[in-house]
């Protein structure tokens, strides 16, 4: 069984309650959305990401023989729900946010209109693909933002990552959000995004000393070489650094960059620097890593620390601030009557909905809610991307996708732009919503 695409990398509540809507005859249509309630503390937008992956699980959704022989065997469920799972094909509707969008709560990201038991099925992954996905992309979004242009950022953060899927797709939700690329190897391949590498202390520790290792990579990898200089003293390993560079320049090899991972990066970028530049070296490139994230990022930069880049790994890949998004996917519509839910701080709002952008001074200034099919102002924000199970266009090649992202990125209030979240971005409730809401709880 592969998790990635299996049927039963779900929740069990999925399954019985399909065995129930089987049992009942419960097959009209139903309309459910995916939103993130709530707005972290230290988040002031979403950036939507992940849908590519949605739509793929969607149309390659088959149950296999090994998990038919294993419903057939635990004993939990009717031969009507096998059957039906056997032959499962989805053939529903995906209405959604363009990946790279930024979005704001109780938005829905994505839209699913399919029988009732298809689009109840999907749900638990659903949400564990959008939600990690836009989670990280956020988060390196606001990297992206603290650094401005003035340094580089790399996804360093595959072994702190919360499994293998988790650490390829930090991979890419951090470069579709502004990073130069990771050192993830496997995301070169699968993703085209550029990979980047230095060395770990462990090769300078195995060796006799810092300039005998220094020079070993330096030969072992000539068109890559970024050298670690803090494993003993960062100022003695620069000055080793001079010396490397001095001798490789006689065989033709450049050192690109040092990698400084420890201590006050502030201070010690600054010695490099000075250091490098008096030994004829400006061209030498200071990258820094250790414990890295957006405030870090902004505070070095800010502060006019010499960095040309960033390894940001373990606060991004586990959103060390904010590791989880209050997200939901629920039931809108069934058999073409609007459906809401009034749990106390859970309430949703009726119908399938639109979003509307508005915007002055290509700078977005509000957002309207509103039911499907209403015609107003603004740019609409979901469009169709799936119809009766098949999707309706070629995903995008990530570097456009990454080139929209940071189009959205650059009509954010400007105070987003610096990492404020106050004032909160306006998201209005249109009257046509406003009143169908009204209408649906006087039945209720």
């Amino acid at each position: 069984m592969n998790p990635a695409t299996s049927m039963l990398l779900t929740d069990l509540y999925q399954l019985t309650m399909i065995q129930g809507y089987l049992q009942k005859s419960l097959h009209d249509t139903a309309v459910f959305e995916f939103s993130i309630r709530t707005l972290p503390e230290k988040r002031g937008f979403f950036v939507a990401a992940g849908l590519e992956y949605v739509l793929d699980f969607l149309e390659g959704l088959r149950l296999t023989p090994e998990e038919t022989d294993y419903l057939s065997r635990c004993g939990r469920f009717s031969r009507e729900l096998i059957d039906y799972l056997s032959h499962f094909r989805f053939s529903g509707h995906v209405d959604a946010m363009p990946e790279g969008t930024v979005c704001f709560p109780n938005e829905p990201l994505i839209r699913v209109t399919a029988p009732l038991p298809e689009a109840q099925l999907i749900e638990s992954r659903l949400i564990n693909i959008i939600h990690f996905q836009s989670l990280i992309a956020t988060k390196a979004a606001r990297c992206h933002l603290a650094a401005r242009g003035r340094a580089i950022l790399v996804d360093f953060g595959l072994r702190r990552a919360h499994g293998a899927e988790a650490g390829l797709f930090a991979a890419r939700s951090s470069y579709i959000a502004g990073f130069e690329g990771t050192a993830t190897v496997m995301a070169e391949p699968v993703y085209d995004i550029p990979i980047f590498g230095t060395m770990a202390h462990s090769f300078i520790e195995a060796q006799s000393g810092e300039l005998e290792a220094f020079l070993s990579f330096a030969e072992a990898n000539p068109g890559n070489v970024t050298l670690l200089i803090d494993t003993y003293d960062t100022l003695k390993g620069a000055r080793t650094t001079v010396q490397a560079a001095t001798i490789l320049k006689e065989r033709g090899i450049s050192v690109n960059a040092v990698r400084i991972d420890s201590g006050d990066l502030a201070g010690s970028s600054r010695r490099v620097r000075t250091l490098l530049d008096e030994a004829g070296y400006p061209s030498i490139k200071i990258f820094v890593s250790g414990n890295i994230d957006e405030y870090g990022i902004r505070d070095l930069l800010d502060g006019g620390a010499p960095i040309d880049g960033f390894g940001v790994g373990t606060k991004m890949d586990t959103s060390d601030d904010a590791p989880y998004f209050d997200c939901a996917y629920k039931l809108m519509e069934y058999a073409g009557v609007p459906r809401m839910k009034i749990s106390t701080g859970k309430l949703t709002l009726p119908g399938a909905k639109q979003v509307f952008r508005l915007f002055e001074n290509n700078r977005m200034v509000k957002d309207v809610l509103t039911v499907e099919g209403d015609d107003r102002e603004g740019t609409p924000l979901l469009r169709r991307f799936m119809e009766q199970g098949k999707t309706c266009e070629e995903h995008p090649r990530i570097d456009h996708i990454r080139e929209y992202t940071l189009g959205q990125l650059e009509t954010l209030p400007r105070h987003f732009l610096t990492l404020e979240t106050r004032p909160a971005y306006p998201v209005e409730i249109s009257e046509k919503l406003a009143a169908l809401t009204e209408a649906v709880e006087r039945t209720l």
